[in-house]
């Protein structure tokens, strides 16, 4: 018995969702599958992955009151120009450093944090 998949993908185009659901449970029903797609466990091995994370995004969230210090301190750690330095500053959020190890960004934030900004490790 050959099936006419022409015929079958036509008749699923012309059907409802109701339908189209209907069809989903009872393909799942007779043949014990699901045809729900597999985010639980993706979602549940990201969450392991997120206490295992090794590489960090540095976002600078608020410039802070001293903002002439903290852009030094962000033209140190990048190596950009002042002027681009300024951009990140004044443009906060933005993320001032990005796939930093974890030693690596806790300093880059406490360098930062010195100065009265705040910032966020990603």
């Amino acid at each position: 018995m050959a099936l006419d998949t022409d015929k079958i993908i036509a008749d699923l185009k012309e059907a409802s969702i109701l339908e189209l659901n209907d069809l989903v449970k009872a393909i799942e029903d007779e043949f014990g599958v699901s045809a729900a797609a597999p985010v639980a466990a993706a979602g549940a091995a990201g969450a392991d992955g997120a206490a295992e994370k090794s590489e960090f995004d540095i976002e600078l969230t608020a410039a802070g009151d001293a903002k002439v210090k903290t852009i030094k301190v962000v033209k140190e750690i990048t190596g950009l120009g002042l002027k681009d330095a300024k951009g990140l500053v004044d443009n906060a959020p933005s993320v001032i450093k990005e796939g930093v190890a974890k030693d690596e960004a806790e300093d880059i934030k406490s360098k930062i944090e010195e100065t009265g900004a705040t910032v966020t490790l990603k």
